[in-house]
């Protein structure tokens, strides 16, 4: 499966999030000069590397008749303040996107993270959608990052979008309504069940309402970076400089199969410290009778320095009130923890193995899962020892060199 993983440790803005699409595209020149081409009015995209810490990432540069916006990232309805641009309502939007040189696809998209963005603005100020407007530089800026994100995406064409939980910053950010807290509210209302947090580390905004709409819009699911070998890796970079590489990463490839697990077995737990190992052998042999699969003591230093045994029990979901029952009545324990495992198992199967003598000795057989491997049964290949007054490596030897000349595969 194609996957695209998004790694948000800064956060995320559009421009950082298409140039680090931009970086993943096998022609980035040519992939500049589509996006050239979209047709929206008095724009003009460009290329930058820039240096975070290090790190060269690719900064997706957007200028409105020959005016970058950097720090566009709140975009608000207006309330009578005098700027400088004329200001377009959703609606206008909505109509220049149906003019750009675009796919239908890509249009759709386009169109749907400008709603999202247009409702969460509606929300935090408490406006119908048809009352918030954009104010020109703001909001043909926020157009191209948009629409080059969706260009980019759909040319790369992934199975799914895998992002990791969004770091949103911290402290308070200035727009033009004033100074906010971070997030400011539309990015929270846009984050509304996506996996986000402050480490308090970073003093700003570092998710943007644009940035966080196309994560909510795109975004199959939120994780980790699933198990998957990588093909090509971008990084898009911010235009503010922090104490941390201001980059989101792109990484492109093949997930992998995750090997599905075989069902599920219950681990029970518990502490002793004031019984002998005579008890604990007499313990253990009750514990399976009930129906354990595994029991184990491992050595441990209790509380007041006393030595103690960590013990753990494996059984199925439907043994386990008969097991826990036989842990209270044949240990000291006061309380037993439970936890539900899944469970990774290969398959088993046990053959018998003749000898020329007439020893019939069994061979345990384990695969699944890429591997396979063999081993005899131990109480057999020690009666085998004991009739021939030999080690248990030398019988093991034996019985191998004694298949192998009856042409036997060991």
């Amino acid at each position: 499966m194609k996957t695209l993983y998004i790694d948000c440790q800064m956060g995320a803005a559009g421009d950082m999030l298409a140039g680090a699409l931009l970086e993943l595209m096998p022609d980035k020149d040519a992939a500049l000069a589509e996006l050239n081409a979209l047709g929206i009015p008095g724009v003009e995209f460009t290329r930058e590397t820039l240096c975070k810490c290090g790190i060269a990432a690719t900064h997706l540069s957007v200028r409105v008749h020959g005016e970058e916006e950097h720090e566009h990232h709140h975009h608000g309805h207006h309330h009578g303040h005098e700027h400088r641009h004329e200001h377009h309502s959703l609606a206008d939007i909505l109509s220049l996107v149906g003019g750009l040189s675009l796919g239908e696809k890509t249009k759709r998209d386009v169109a749907k993270v400008y709603e999202a963005i247009a409702a969460a603005e509606s929300r935090a100020h408490g406006r119908e959608v048809g009352e918030i407007h954009f104010h020109e530089v703001g909001a043909l800026d926020a157009v191209a990052d948009i629409a080059a994100f969706c260009h980019l995406l759909n040319n790369l064409a992934p199975d799914e979008v895998v992002v990791s939980s969004v770091n949103v910053g911290s402290g308070t950010v200035e727009c033009a309504h004033g100074t906010l807290s971070v997030p400011a509210p539309a990015t929270a209302f846009l984050l509304q069940g996506v996996p986000s947090y402050s480490d308090g580390e970073i003093a700003g905004e570092l998710c943007t309402p644009t940035g966080a709409a196309l994560l909510k819009t795109f975004a199959t699911s939120f994780g980790p970076q699933p198990l998957m070998k990588s093909d090509a890796v971008g990084f898009g970079a911010g235009r503010k400089d922090f104490p941390r590489a201001n980059v989101v990463r792109a990484t492109l490839g093949e997930k992998l199969a995750q090997p599905a697990a075989d069902g599920t077995i219950c681990e029970l737990d518990f502490n002793v410290d004031d019984m002998t190992g005579e008890e604990l052998a007499f313990a253990s042999d009750r514990i399976f009778a009930a129906g354990a699969k595994d029991v184990a003591f491992v050595h441990a230093i209790m509380k007041k320095g006393r030595p103690g045994f960590l013990a753990c029990v494996l059984c199925m979901e439907e043994d386990k009130t008969k097991v826990v029952s036989a842990i209270f009545a044949n240990t000291s324990t006061l309380g037993v923890r439970e936890k539900t495992c899944p469970r990774y198992m290969l398959s088993r199967k046990i053959e018998e193995v003749s000898l020329s003598d007439g020893s019939i000795i069994r061979r345990k057989i384990a695969s699944g899962h890429g591997v396979s491997r063999a081993k005899w049964e131990a109480d057999d290949l020690a009666a085998y020892a004991r009739r021939r007054g030999v080690s248990l490596s030398e019988a093991e030897s034996e019985v191998e060199r004694a298949l192998a000349a009856s042409g036997v595969e060991v």
